[in-house]
């Protein structure tokens, strides 16, 4: 007699829609794998700036428009997943029912990382760039979601080793490239296969800025240094269309911390809004983007690496000299693409931007160790994965203000 193997049960858990493309393959690989019951689960959040948890609806309305089914704000204990995968490490903006302490004691935490690569290194100490910086942030690896995850996949072997210096090890931490690369570069293929890619009437310029504003985390941020100039800009040479491609955090932080008052944004915004050759998109993936533009200029951080490594071209660094460090892979990325010193380099660098072929071949050999196949071998992971349940009270959390400065958890 035929024994009835039971499906392992797997739940994709996610308020960070926009970087959806991290779980999206591996997601479609199982959905169509007879060895996977696979469930989605959109959440609330609560983002920089947001007076609450909430979103959820906006979260369900993506979910809808890829057409994937999903639930909404779920009760994980009744759907008793083995598996529960997240993209996103931070347990403040999670409700406090879907924290990792929540979710480690219903299944088995799979965490694949939101961004394509770990492009900066951080602080010793954390909160002053004077006092040196560790080869790898402590913010990729020692959060809270990290420490209770049964499996973890890193698109930088160096990240993994650096795992293997807490005390778990990194037994369970999979270095297989990244799956937002994989899936990007897919998708401007598709794209260009399609014709979408044909010749613009105007030239196009994406304008892609972060959202980080202060010594204390990352700060590569300069909008508020160049936004006015960028206006000025932009009016001033109406052959070209800037697309303003926001970080999801920017404007909230913007606010938040204090950087632009709501205001002096509204102004702005509004300004920008009312130029015939400037728009915002908030909406299309990264690769529909890219398939827009003839150039991008960044501030930092994914996109330094994204557009060079999807395009073959260099992106255009409009650098904060007083950001963290790179690590090894951003020190590859920064030198694949092109600084830009000041805005009146922006036109002569449209006619003709430097090459940087042989830097960005180095960029994707280190980047990429296995293209296109990172959600397999996480599927592939899972599926021969033995591990049980961790019980939170057994793993010693590092305590929050270690946590590369970051605020302390509010609820």
């Amino acid at each position: 007699m035929n024994e009835t193997v039971r499906q392992i049960k797997v739940t994709f858990l996610t308020f960070y829609f926009e970087a959806w493309d991290a779980l999206a393959e591996t997601h479609r690989i199982m959905s169509g794998d007879p060895r996977f019951d696979v469930t989605v689960v959109a959440i609330d959040r609560k983002l920089t700036g947001d007076e609450g948890y909430g979103g959820v609806a906006d979260v369900s309305a993506f979910f809808d428009s890829h057409g994937i089914k999903h639930l909404v704000n779920a009760d994980l204990a009744v759907l008793e997943p083995d598996y529960i995968f997240v993209n996103y490490p931070w347990q403040r903006n999670y409700p406090p029912q879907y924290r990792p302490d929540k979710l480690a004691a219903i299944g088995r935490i799979v965490y694949v990382p939101y961004y394509s690569l770990p492009l900066v290194a951080e602080p010793v100490d954390g909160v002053h760039p004077e006092s040196g910086f560790e080869a790898i942030g402590a913010h990729l690896y020692t959060q809270r979601m990290h420490q209770l995850a049964c499996l973890v996949f890193v698109q930088d072997k160096f990240l993994k080793d650096a795992y293997g210096k807490l005390p778990r090890g990194n037994d369970h931490v999979h270095f297989v490239g990244s799956t937002k690369l994989d899936a990007l570069i897919e998708e401007v293929e598709e794209i260009a296969e399609s014709g979408q890619l044909a010749v613009r009437a105007l030239t196009t310029l994406v304008w892609a800025p972060h959202h980080s504003y202060s010594p204390h985390w990352l700060n590569f941020g300069v909008f508020a240094q160049v936004c006015w100039g960028m206006l000025d800009w932009a009016a001033a040479n109406p052959a070209v269309r800037v697309i303003l491609r926001p970080h999801p955090f920017l404007f909230g932080t913007l606010v938040d911390r204090e950087v632009m008052t709501r205001e002096a944004l509204d102004d702005w915004l509004a300004r920008w809004r009312a130029l015939p050759n400037t728009s915002i998109d908030s909406e299309s993936s990264s690769a529909m983007i890219f398939a827009q533009a003839d150039a991008l200029l960044t501030d930092g951080i994914s996109y330094l690496a994204e557009w060079p490594l999807a395009m073959g071209k260099p992106a255009l660094f409009m650098e904060n000299p007083e950001h963290w460090m790179f690590s090894d892979l951003g020190e590859l990325a920064a030198a694949a693409a092109v600084k830009v010193h000041g805005l009146e380099q922006l036109a002569e660098y449209l006619v003709a931007v430097p090459s940087r072929t042989t830097q960005i071949e180095a960029l994707r050999a280190a980047a990429m160790p296995y293209p296109g196949e990172a959600a397999e071998r996480i599927v592939a992971a899972v599926a021969a994965d033995t591990s049980g349940l961790i019980d939170p009270a057994t793993v010693t959390e590092v305590p929050w203000e270690l946590q590369a400065g970051r605020e302390p958890l509010k609820d």
